[in-house]
């Protein structure tokens, strides 16, 4: 028998416990700026490399290009144009973005001017809410694991670092907000011209010392409606997906806490997947409504905007 080397590491030593907060952020933040998808070079101190959530929305935009180009191209091909299929979802969608929230909030004479805008924000939302609940790079990562063995530095093992959901990205929700913010702004000037749409944030007719505190607030409520705009949509996504990671994640905290597989197996069998499965319906839900709530309010900014007399 030969004697143990006493310098040889313990395998239970070097088996780092289970850190549930790193695993659950690093399941939901965006793919750390050292180590992005792709390096590209710092303009005016901002580093314009790719990380993950700027590929999801490469992604995203990709699929809703392809997807609603097939269907519009495939319609056109019929003759009489009689909608089928995924026509008829996608015919829905904008009927009901166009009759049931621009129509009411901007009025019938812009109607068409930002149907397009509302329902590029709903279906744009829509999908990467969506996209975000499938666990795409969790089975590549299986893959990667077990059949590929691809390097560390590979594109692949940096795919499977961060959240898939770029819409729980502040940035990114931002992004969204700014356009909203620079649609209000078009729509006031466009209805009633530059000068008076900036006029029209304060009532006419009020004694004059008001409009030192009334002034104020309306500059102040223009800057907090994206905000809020930011703040909501992201906080909402972030926040399902969470909840959903620490549930699962009681599965290894009772494993490593009791020592015992089966005891982890069971709390996963008797109470996490059961919740999960819960908890993912109700995501699905969240989805839908995070979507319609970011367009509504949106449409809302802009007719106020557009009907400032009201």
């Amino acid at each position: 028998m030969f004697d143990q080397d006493p310098h040889a590491p313990d395998p239970q030593a070097a088996a780092e416990p289970f850190d549930a907060g790193t695993t659950i952020i690093g399941h939901v933040s965006n793919s750390p700026l050292d180590h992005p998808l792709i390096h590209l070079p710092t303009v005016f101190g901002i580093d314009l490399s790719v990380t993950k959530h700027v590929f999801m929305l490469w992604v995203v935009a990709a699929l809703v290009f392809v997807i609603v180009t097939m269907l519009v191209r495939r319609y056109l091909r019929r003759d009489p144009l009689v909608p089928s299929g995924g026509m008829n979802v996608l015919e829905l969608a904008v009927e009901w973005v166009r009759d049931d929230i621009a129509r009411p909030n901007v009025g019938s004479k812009w109607v068409t001017t930002w149907t397009p805008l509302l329902l590029t924000f709903f279906v744009f939302i829509l999908s990467a809410n969506l996209i975000g609940m499938i666990p795409i790079f969790e089975v590549l990562g299986l893959i990667d694991h077990y059949v590929l063995h691809t390097r560390e530095d590979s594109l692949l093992k940096g795919l499977l670092h961060g959240g898939a959901t770029a819409t729980g990205n502040f940035n990114v929700t931002a992004g969204l907000a700014i356009i909203t913010f620079g649609a209000i702004i078009a729509a006031g000037t466009k209805a009633h011209g530059f000068i008076k749409h900036w006029t029209n944030l304060a009532p006419a007719g009020m004694p004059w010392p008001i409009y030192f505190l009334l002034i104020p607030m309306e500059i102040i409520g223009m800057f907090v409606r994206p905000f809020a705009l930011t703040m909501r949509l992201a906080a909402n996504m972030t926040g399902g997906h969470i909840a959903l990671l620490a549930i699962l994640s009681l599965v290894f905290v009772f494993t490593e806490m009791m020592n015992s597989a089966m005891v982890g197996v069971g709390v996963g069998f008797l109470f996490a997947m059961p919740l999960a499965v819960g908890i993912s319906a109700l995501e699905l839900i969240v989805i839908l409504v995070q979507a319609y709530v970011f367009t509504l309010l949106s449409a809302v900014f802009i007719g106020m905007a557009i009907h400032a007399h009201h």
